[in-house]
């Protein structure tokens, strides 16, 4: 338990635990006892450190219907994109990563760091996504209501290739929750722990925790298995 506790240097609770038990040493154990097992180390997970941001509300260019309606569910992959840009503070400048997630098995299929959050961030995203996924025909994707998602560029980009939009309501973050909760797992195992010095360190550890995340951190959601696992048992 304490070994496997150190290997992912401490960051985790007793429910991610039992699926690192259980992908690493192969050993499922019931979660309580996993807990009770802490409770007698002395040890426990890390204390997340939230974050308050001052939402600021432009002016929407374009707006779409709330297609997914909470419904954070994917019977294939490409059927459900959700994406959203967040920022990371060192010192006085800023470092903005927009990702994009298939809802199918959670995997982070594009990304773009830039010290600019601005319209081409997210249109450099998608192209890196369409890239790699070439038949995106009845695509869903979801955002919220972010200046760069109610663009112009925005809005006649995606039905080029065929992928439908779908809006989050105004300032309703549980809209878009998935990738919400994708950040908040990013900052607080792989940011928030690390004395972080400048923006080249911040994105080395940005850039390393989304391949841990794609490769070996296991879901519950996804029978155990991590998101690359995931779709390749699909595939096979």
């Amino acid at each position: 338990m304490s070994t496997v506790y150190k290997r992912y240097e401490g960051k985790y609770g007793y429910r991610q635990l039992q699926l690192f038990l259980w992908q690493d040493e192969g050993v499922w154990m019931n979660h309580k006892k996993i807990l009770r097992l802490m409770q007698e180390l002395g040890i426990q997970a890390q204390i997340r450190r939230k974050q308050r941001t001052n939402a600021v509300y432009r002016a929407a260019e374009r707006v779409a219907e709330n297609l997914l309606q909470r419904n954070f569910t994917a019977e294939r992959p490409n059927q459900k994109w959700v994406t959203d840009i967040t920022q990371y503070r060192v010192g006085e400048r800023w470092l903005y990563l927009s990702a994009i997630k298939d809802l199918f098995n959670n995997e982070i299929i594009a990304y773009q760091l830039s010290e600019r959050n601005d319209n081409e961030l997210v249109l450099r995203t998608f192209a890196k996504a369409f890239a790699k996924q070439k038949d995106v025909t009845g695509l869903v994707v979801h955002s919220d209501q972010g200046f760069q998602y109610t663009s112009h560029a925005y809005h006649n980009m995606l039905p080029k290739v065929g992928a439908r939009i779908s809006m989050s309501r105004r300032g309703n973050c549980l809209d878009n929750a998935s990738m919400e909760s994708f950040f908040s797992h990013l900052k607080t195992e792989g940011l928030y722990p690390y004395d972080i010095r400048n923006l080249t360190e911040a994105q080395r550890r940005i850039e390393k925790y989304i391949r841990f995340y794609n490769q070996s951190r296991p879901q519950r959601k996804l029978k155990k298995l991590t998101p690359i696992e995931y779709r390749r048992q699909f595939a096979a």
